[in-house]
């Protein structure tokens, strides 16, 4: 499916696709990103993914003429993208005391907390962007008994590592920052460097998986500074 194409500014572009979040549309995404890089990189300041859109900024003015007509240029079949196999493990702590909201989670979907860590800890999550802060996952996946809005005061800090819910999605805090997602639990590993020459271990495509584990593991984790894995 081709996208529909929105000129903002006459250096910004946003293409968006009339179609649900799943694994196809971020593989049709993917391929008109490759495309896109290849036939106007050199004035590429920067692209910036959604779950349906894909933004483009440009060095210099372009003629939405000239970007309508290379879309139509488009076959179907080019817009085909692997998607890689590559799944990771984030051993996760589910409890009060490093997630500061499962209990009120557990209360509003009137559940107990095994039901909540297996519904959370079940899914394969696909990695579809990244955004809001650096290294921060956007996750499709999340068991919809667990949807939760957002929080209407958000927190004026989370730590990092935290595991949280909001709205629809799952996702996990790279730096201590505000947030307005609901803290389920937190992982013991660094999900976000910078100093490393790639400071996100993960790849947009690649999926996460969380795996349930002890205060008492947690903290030898932690203590160990252990690197994501994957599977």
């Amino acid at each position: 499916m081709k996208p529909q194409i929105r000129q903002i500014t006459p250096l910004l572009y946003e293409f968006g696709w009339d179609s649900d979040i799943s694994d196809n549309l971020l593989q049709q995404q993917l391929g008109f990103k490759e495309l896109i890089e290849h036939e106007f990189n050199r004035w590429i300041e920067e692209l910036r993914l959604g779950y349906k859109t894909l933004v483009i900024v440009l060095s210099r003015p372009l003629e939405a003429a000239v970007v309508n007509h290379w879309v139509r240029s488009i076959r179907e079949e080019e817009l085909s993208w692997q998607l890689p196999d590559r799944i990771w493990k984030i051993p996760v702590c589910y409890s009060p005391s490093t997630g500061r909201d499962l209990e009120n989670i557990i209360v509003q979907k009137n559940i107990n907390r095994e039901e909540l860590i297996f519904m959370h800890s079940q899914p394969l999550y696909r990695i579809h962007f990244f955004g809001f802060l650096p290294g921060f996952m956007y996750l499709n996946g999340l068991n919809e008994k667990l949807h939760t809005p957002r929080k209407s005061i958000p927190d004026r800090m989370v730590p990092s590592g935290s595991v949280a819910i909001g709205g629809a999605q799952t996702g996990i805090y790279p730096t201590s920052s505000p947030g307005g997602w609901h803290l389920i639990g937190q992982t013991p590993i660094s999900t976000f460097d910078p100093a490393q020459k790639k400071p996100v271990f993960a790849s947009i495509g690649e999926r996460i998986t969380f795996m349930p584990i002890s205060e008492r593991e947690f903290n030898r984790i932690k203590m160990k500074s252990e690197m994501p894995r994957s599977i």
